[in-house]
């Protein structure tokens, strides 16, 4: 049986029980990632708010603060990281890597965009780092074991690695997948 990541994270996000209301967070939510990324924490609740499809009142009955919607982004790209994590454990070795590594990438970029934001000394981002870590870990020991990852690589250094790669500016899509697959083969053993 797999571990639900949520209960793994100590600290979640809270939302709403009704359905319709579940949506509505969810919507702002992902419209927050998506407008943060596109105009850093400055980006319009109003806007936000459109995006998601509701109006500024729901935003402001979910999130009372601008904090209280930062922390939400950040928690919630915890808890997909760690869920992608169970979904993907039982590919093979590399292929469940190099997904989730995927899938990291897409948090470090949100991350990146309201890091200054967030209280990196809380206890709830102590607890989300070690949710991340305690997730992708498994994984990793896993393709090292099996012989796919290089036996001087850490994962902490591969993390770095692949963050780092995110915060780099690209031509296009198509350039930012390329440098990072080249990262990722560099992870291979030697011949």
């Amino acid at each position: 049986m797999t571990q639900n990541p949520r209960s793994s994270l100590g600290v979640a996000v809270r939302r709403p029980q009704r359905a319709d209301a579940r949506r509505n967070f969810d919507a702002l939510l992902s419209a927050a990632r998506d407008a943060f990324a596109e105009h850093g924490t400055g980006a319009s609740l109003e806007d936000i708010a459109r995006r998601a499809g509701v109006g500024i009142g729901t935003l402001y009955r979910n999130f009372p603060t601008r904090q209280d919607l930062f922390d939400s982004v950040y928690l919630g790209e915890i808890e997909e990281l760690c869920t992608a994590a169970v979904q993907v454990a039982g590919l093979p070795p590399w292929q469940a890597l190099e997904t989730w590594l995927r899938r990291f990438v897409e948090y470090a970029a949100t991350k990146r965009a309201i890091y200054e934001e967030l209280n990196r000394d809380s206890e709830t981002f102590s607890a989300a780092r070690e949710a991340m870590y305690g997730a992708g870990q498994p994984l990793f020991d896993r393709a090292q074991e099996a012989g796919v990852i290089r036996t001087d690589a850490l994962f902490d250094d591969v993390l770095r690695m692949v963050s780092g790669l995110t915060g780099a500016g690209f031509v296009d899509e198509d350039q930012r997948t390329r440098v990072l697959q080249l990262a990722l083969d560099g992870l291979r053993p030697r011949a």
